[in-house]
């Protein structure tokens, strides 16, 4: 049986690439890369690459004689960032609490957007402590709380609205879940990373109109199948998702902030 919550098949990537990407991945990628050393210590694993908006660009910056491995736990996402990515990369199914790597196999691990979606914390940066190095980054991003969000708190309110009292229905708790800053250093601290670092990073949406921004974040998410399975019907519920977007950021074209947080450690 498809987990419907975590199914990233048929057009869900190409909306996630097409609409996400230019409106807020592009930019948070771009940040988080520019943070990735030219040389780093040792090759480098990108975890959860989904469409590769990352992974492009890290090729691009880290020096061609080392490995990047970009791995994600959806067959579907890998496949369509192996057909659009170019350059030397090796791609890897791989779950980010049992990663498929000897010990200290890498000098860097990077992750856009996807620890929050990792259900054991401990186990993950257990599992990314053991496959670096020494001295070696780990570097990654995550959701600032939703009321900084309004994107997302937006779009919470419209499906409580139509789903109340629904859990399942409930897109926000997860990816907005992670951004405890003390719970953050003391996970990493207690996995065996120091030299924490936490900084605030406000970006920018911008999409061409809110109806647009509305598809990509229902077609391009497991949500589109999750609304389906509910019997409600997609496109009206898209209607209603851009209609409240709209009312604060513009209908045409859309423009909100959205604030995450960028962390980064060292292995020791």
């Amino acid at each position: 049986m498809v987990d419907t919550a975590r199914d990233f098949s048929g057009s869900i990537p190409e909306y996630y690439d097409s609409i996400l990407g230019p409106a807020q991945l592009n930019a948070l990628a771009a940040d988080l890369v520019r943070r990735m050393p030219v040389r780093p210590k040792g090759d480098v694993l990108e975890l959860a690459c989904g469409t590769g908006i990352v992974t492009q660009r890290l090729r691009e910056r880290i020096d061609p004689n080392f490995r990047l491995v970009a791995s994600d736990l959806s067959e579907a996402m890998l496949a369509y960032a192996r057909s659009k990515v170019k350059g030397k990369i090796d791609w890897r199914i791989a779950d980010a609490a049992a990663l498929p790597f000897k010990d200290e196999t890498f000098g860097a691990v990077l992750c856009a957007l996807g620890v929050m979606f990792v259900p054991d914390k401990e186990k993950l940066f257990a599992e990314t402590r053991r496959v670096l190095a020494e001295g070696g980054l780990l570097l990654f991003n995550t959701w600032d709380r939703i009321e900084l969000n309004p994107h997302s708190r937006i779009t919470t309110e419209v499906m409580q609205g139509l789903f109340p009292g629904d859990p399942e229905m409930d897109f926000s708790s997860i990816p907005y879940g992670f951004n405890d800053e003390a719970i953050i250093r003391g996970l990493l601290e207690g996995s065996r990373f120091r030299n924490v670092e936490i900084d605030k990073l406000k970006i920018q949406i911008d999409c061409p109109s809110a109806r647009t921004f509305a598809t990509g974040i229902l077609r391009g998410t497991p949500r589109s199948s999750l609304i389906e399975k509910k019997g409600a019907n997609l496109d009206q519920v898209i209607e209603k998702v851009a209609t409240a977007l709209a009312a604060v950021g513009g209908a045409e074209p859309l423009r909100l902030e959205a604030n995450t947080l960028v962390v980064r450690a060292q292995a020791y």
